[in-house]
């Protein structure tokens, strides 16, 4: 499993994903609660989806965090891989 990071005051958030065919799959994010409420696992989130834009992949979401990150953020929605859902 690889993973997006943000280090931070000796403390590590993280985005997991793998890759599945020809997609990524946004499967966990965790972010220690010291570090919680400074919008961190949003920002793991952008990331993930501004490289999966740039690199022309297509999700699949399994993070719940990502999930409900989506719905507040349908501009995002066309990086959804349909079949997958």
């Amino acid at each position: 499993m690889q993973q997006f990071e943000v280090s931070m005051d000796n403390e590590l958030a993280f985005l997991q994903y793998r890759f599945y065919k020809d997609d990524i799959a946004l499967m966990h994010t965790d972010v220690p609660d010291t570090l919680g409420g400074k919008g961190i696992a949003s920002a793991l989130a952008v990331h993930a989806l501004e490289w999966a834009k740039e690199h022309q992949k297509k999700i699949i979401v399994y993070c719940p965090f990502v999930a409900s990150y989506l719905k507040k953020h349908p501009e995002y929605d066309y990086l959804v891989d349909k079949n997958y859902r």
